[in-house]
């Protein structure tokens, strides 16, 4: 497996060093905060996930493991080239290839992770995928307690609830700037996997206003890519209009038209239309 490092200057609301390494399937860009280090994997699968590692002075702590072999294998042979030892492996919302590993989840979500919608989920993804996806974690797994603050491979992990709404997984505030949460913000219209009613709306509104208030420099989640605090500020002012086009529009197609009249060149329009779908259902 070929791969190849570039260096360049990147501001997202501070200054960084990113690093690229490009792989045949994915990609790593890799965040310097002086004290610890971001590496984020871009897995450009099926699913757009995306997996972490968390680099210390003499440990790393991975976050969300990949699900496809292929990424799986790129994602090994890259954290083997780090070549220090793994002090945690946090599953969070996704369950990914962490083989016989032991893993950490939070209270709940391991018992939610086996039935109901997650399995239902999971099998899906069996039988739609096949093969190339690993099986199902077999490691002991340790859980972790929600709002608690901890500290893996000298970094702080202050853990807290994620949206309602949501699986019960949870934010993570990474060394005191890093923001984790299931989805990253970005500015595009909403995603009907996080919108399915006028409560989710509320919800992820609260959320990212939690997420902006708690200092992070940079923002990241398991679906999207690397965001600023311009995107969970945006992400904002949009959830709050998208509440008070629904309360004024009694149809979904006068609230898609609407949205799209006061967000004429946001993508993600036909995602838009599902929304609306379960706005209004």
């Amino acid at each position: 497996m070929t791969s190849f490092f570039n260096k360049t200057s990147c501001i997202l609301g501070c200054c960084l060093t990113l690093s690229s390494a490009a792989y045949a399937n994915g990609h790593f860009d890799v965040y310097d905060f002086d004290d610890f280090k971001l590496h984020v994997y871009y897995t450009a699968d099926a699913l757009n996930d995306s997996s972490f590692i968390i680099e210390g002075d003499n440990a790393v702590v991975t976050l969300e493991q990949p699900l496809f072999k292929v990424n799986v294998k790129e994602y090994d042979d890259y954290l083997s080239q780090l070549n220090k030892p793994v002090e945690l492996r946090i599953t969070d919302y996704h369950v990914g290839g962490t083989a016989n590993h032991d893993i950490a989840m939070l209270k709940g979500m391991h018992k939610f992770s086996q039935e109901g919608i997650y399995n239902d989920m999971m099998t899906n993804f069996a039988k739609t995928f096949g093969d190339a996806i690993v099986d199902m974690p077999t490691g002991k797994v340790t859980e972790i307690d929600f709002d608690t603050d901890k500290k893996f491979a000298g970094i702080s992990f202050a853990f807290s609830h994620g949206t309602k709404t949501d699986f019960p997984g949870a934010d993570i505030l990474i060394g005191n700037k890093i923001y984790y949460s299931h989805w990253a913000p970005a500015k595009a219209h909403a995603n009907p996997l996080q919108i399915s009613s006028i409560n989710a709306v509320t919800a992820e509104l609260k959320h990212a206003q939690k997420a902006l208030n708690s200092g992070a420099k940079i923002f990241i989640g398991g679906h999207g890519k690397v965001a600023s605090q311009d995107e969970v500020k945006f992400k904002i002012d949009y959830l709050t209009k998208l509440k008070e086009i629904f309360d004024n529009c009694a149809t979904k197609e006068s609230f898609v038209k609407e949205m799209i009249t006061v967000f004429p060149d946001l993508p993600g329009t036909t995602e838009l239309n599902a929304v609306a779908d379960s706005l209004y259902k």
